[in-house]
């Protein structure tokens, strides 16, 4: 059993009365919850569009489509992410051409990306990882030499700022996720956010079984999906995000709780997290040395009652992305070396310093054990 989550959203009254205010409407889809908040992201956000949806999954997949992007374009991805971030390329039947991170931040190597451009490459989708972001001024410098599209997957990294300027405002599009583990909740769902009013017009209607915005209900102008938020989600958002910055500080003082107490250890490095950026924290991720086995460090913890996950698998060892491409090992050597030493520990706004100290001494028991 455990003794500490892994992770909890941040819910109180507020959001429950939110909820319950739409369920006594009787309206439950297509009403004035998502409108109102997609007003509040783009606001937050400070772009002209947000689009809400059922999922982060939903909304990347809608943004390969508002691109234009099919069969046989290349879209350069990181292969150290979520298998959404690919598997949306894949469903418009385009490639996934995975690049190597940055041995620091594991956000994609803009140096890799570059080398992997070709004739057909499309399009880039940059991640954000676990609320850090990438190294945007050089990703547009090379999108812009190129003249590729380039989609943001911001789905961990909600309120996290590049340079004083928040993430959602790079490329052409970006996409934010809201399963309970994130920043912020809606239950299920995610948002698109664009200044481009066409990427905008297209994603309301792909979200919508493809209908136009000025047809009868039954009149489609494009093939679509049901990509739609329902109200409940909408609502549960509109409370949610009234604190996201309250919430981003108490990730913020989780974070350094663990920082400070993990960084004199020898067997383990720390989230590095860059001078010009806010993070956001959507997890917090160590990185263990060379040579200690982190899937045994993982089921030890286990038994002493603390859940911590290996983030992440790399997508292009996935089996079927190897069935698929032929992809192998020794592909992206940064990538394949960090993805088998990373741990995510418990994590959430209102984990306790007790609980950190905790998942902390019973860590160092679990490391000092597997080395002898």
């Amino acid at each position: 059993m455990e003794k500490i989550p892994m992770s909890a959203p941040d819910l109180d009254e507020t959001d429950i009365q939110e909820v319950l205010e739409v369920l006594r409407s009787g309206r439950l889809a297509l009403g004035p919850k998502a409108r109102e908040f997609e007003e509040m992201m783009a606001n937050y956000i400070g772009v002209k569009y947000a689009v809400a949806v059922s999922s982060g999954t939903a909304g990347l997949h809608i943004l390969v489509r508002a691109l234009g992007i099919g069969p046989g374009d290349e879209v350069l991805v990181p292969s150290f992410t979520f298998a959404a971030s690919v598997n949306v390329i894949l469903y418009e039947r385009a490639v996934p051409v995975f690049v190597d991170i940055e041995p620091e931040t594991y956000n994609l190597d803009p140096d890799d990306l570059e080398r992997k451009i070709t004739k057909k490459t499309k399009a880039i989708m940059a991640v954000d990882i676990f609320g850090h972001p990438a190294e945007w001024d050089k990703i547009l410098e090379i999108a812009d030499k190129y003249n590729l599209k380039v989609i943001d997957d911001s789905c961990e990294a909600l309120g996290a700022e590049y340079k004083g300027k928040k993430i959602g405002q790079f490329g052409d599009c970006a996409c934010f996720a809201f399963y309970p583990n994130k920043q912020m909740t809606t239950g299920e769902g995610g948002i698109i956010v664009t200044n481009n009013s066409e990427i905008a017009k297209i994603a309301r209607s792909l979200r919508n079984q493809g209908r136009g915005e000025m047809g009868s209900w039954l009149e489609h102008e494009r093939l679509g999906y049901n990509y739609r938020m329902d109200e409940m989600s909408a609502a549960l958002g509109v409370s949610q995000l009234k604190r996201i910055e309250t919430f981003l500080e108490k990730r913020e003082k989780v974070a350094k709780m663990y920082t400070e107490k993990l960084k004199n250890y020898s067997w383990v490095r720390v989230p590095t997290v860059k001078p010009y950026v806010r993070m956001s924290w959507f997890v917090y991720v160590i990185t263990l040395e060379d040579g200690l086995d982190r899937d045994i460090v993982i089921r030890e913890l286990e038994k002493e009652g603390i859940p911590a996950r290996g983030y992440f698998s790399p997508i292009h060892l996935q089996p079927y992305i190897r069935d698929m491409f032929g992809t192998k090992e020794g592909m992206l050597p940064v990538t394949e070396n960090i993805s088998k030493r990373t741990l995510a520990l418990p994590f959430h706004n209102n984990l306790k310093e007790e609980e950190v100290d905790e998942v902390v001494s019973t860590l160092k028991k679990v490391v000092e054990k597997v080395k002898s």
